[in-house]
């Protein structure tokens, strides 16, 4: 019997929920009906939202048999809310989708990663088609941060949030990672299980505020560049390598000034490097020091969520 289960981290999403709920339940339907799955269940996780989103999964548990609900004691961010039920789906279901609440990404694509999942597929990435929906600030900062990312050596699907499909196999192995760092899209790339890539188009948000304002999309960036790769460091040394040539240089230009007679340029060159050279360290310093925390959360190992509640979990 196969069962599919999937998941939707929530927060502050009570204006969306019952129409999640619609879609999502219709085209369930339609894969039962046409036996493409045996069971299907929706998972959605409150990650301590602050409006009546946990009331409403409540309410919408009570009225439809396949929606269920888990409730984190606090706000634990996207990536660790997403988490915690994948950690659940993945001794409870055959198949994994996970999606936002937000019907931006497109249900209907569903079917054609169940697809997939029949021809042995193990992870299905929902890849958008284009980004016309998005500012032109947003369209040009995602496509920088995916191309750093692959210069830096990072593993992401160009495009890819964290709207994909996943055999329990490969849901399972993703559990044994241990970090408490998440970049899931990068972690789920580097898996090996044999993938492929639904292209889907992006919809508006059909409610509510995006969750990921321009702060948390430049530290979710940050967390992505420095959770794969170590090459930022690389670059740290590279620099003060540079640097040291640009010294070397400066210092036999002083010398053969002196032995010339001519005046050594004023002020102006000492500040810009001074200027330039103190960027450049506090900008390192920066750099190791992001590692450092990363570190520091690590080996603490602290738990990564709590359950405060639950619905109709089986």
């Amino acid at each position: 019997m196969l069962k599919l289960m999937i998941v939707v981290p929530c927060y502050n999403e009570q204006q969306v929920l019952r129409e999640t709920t619609a879609r999502l339940t219709a085209m369930l339907d339609r894969l039962i009906a046409a036996k493409k799955v045996d069971v299907a269940r929706i998972l959605y996780v409150d990650d301590g939202s602050r409006d009546h989103t946990w009331d409403l999964i409540t309410e919408l548990s009570n009225t439809f048999a396949a929606v269920e609900g888990l409730k984190l004691a606090h706000n634990v961010g996207h990536q660790q809310a997403l988490w915690a039920g994948l950690e659940y789906a993945a001794t409870h279901a055959d198949a994994i989708v996970s999606i936002d609440a937000d019907l931006q990404d497109d249900v209907e694509a569903i079917p054609q990663m169940m697809e997939y999942y029949h021809q042995g597929i193990d992870v299905v990435f929902g890849v958008r088609r284009e980004r016309k929906t998005d500012t032109f600030f947003k369209k040009h900062t995602a496509q920088a941060f995916y191309r750093l990312m692959q210069a830096m050596g990072g593993q992401v699907v160009y495009n890819h949030a964290d709207f994909r499909l996943m055999s329990r196999r490969a849901l399972q192995a993703l559990m044994t990672f241990p970090e408490r760092n998440l970049f899931l899209r990068g972690m789920v790339a580097s898996l090996g299980f044999p993938t492929a890539i639904v292209l889907y188009d992006r919809h508006e948000r059909f409610a509510g505020e995006s969750k990921y304002p321009l702060r948390k999309m430049l530290s979710f960036a940050l967390d992505g560049i420095t959770s794969f790769s170590v090459r930022p460091l690389q670059c740290i040394t590279y620099l003060g390598l540079l640097f040291i040539v640009i010294a070397l240089a400066a210092i036999v230009y002083g010398l053969l000034s002196y032995a010339e007679g001519k005046a050594i340029p004023g002020w102006t060159s000492l500040l810009v490097s001074v200027w330039f050279i103190g960027g450049a360290i506090l900008l390192a310093c920066g750099i190791i020091g992001e590692y450092v925390g990363k570190i520091y959360k690590e080996v603490k190992r602290r738990p990564r969520y709590f359950i405060e509640q639950t619905t109709k979990l089986k």
